[in-house]
């Protein structure tokens, strides 16, 4: 009888166990369950992306700037830094436009797309 009892209760504690097993999983198969493990996931990827991403942009920041002072050096450029002023042309006079002005390289007024209509 005792004999009985104990593989009664094995048997009991092993379908409870595997009920239990199996359940889990069948919860882990979810869609809403896949989907929250893949958002979790990405999130992760985006954040080791993002991370070596930085590393490497501040990598090639800090040899550019090595790059760019060797090539000063080269150039000669190093020793005076000052830029010219920058140049300020119109790409393409209109000299049938009433308001153009002989001689100047500017317009006088800037043009107002709703006088012609």
């Amino acid at each position: 009888m005792f004999r009985r009892t104990f593989w009664f209760t094995t048997g009991v504690a092993a379908g409870v166990w595997a009920t239990t097993k199996v359940n889990r999983k069948l919860k882990q198969l979810t869609p809403e369950s896949l989907a929250r493990t893949a958002g979790n996931k990405a999130i992760e990827a985006g954040h080791r992306i993002k991370d070596r991403a930085v590393g490497f942009a501040l990598d090639v920041r800090d040899n550019m700037a090595v790059r760019e002072a060797e090539l000063g050096d080269a150039l000669g450029i190093n020793e005076n830094p000052e830029l010219p002023a920058p140049r300020r042309h119109i790409a393409i006079e209109n000299r049938n436009n009433p308001k153009y002005v002989e001689g100047s390289t500017y317009q006088t007024h800037p043009y107002n797309r709703n006088e012609d209509h």
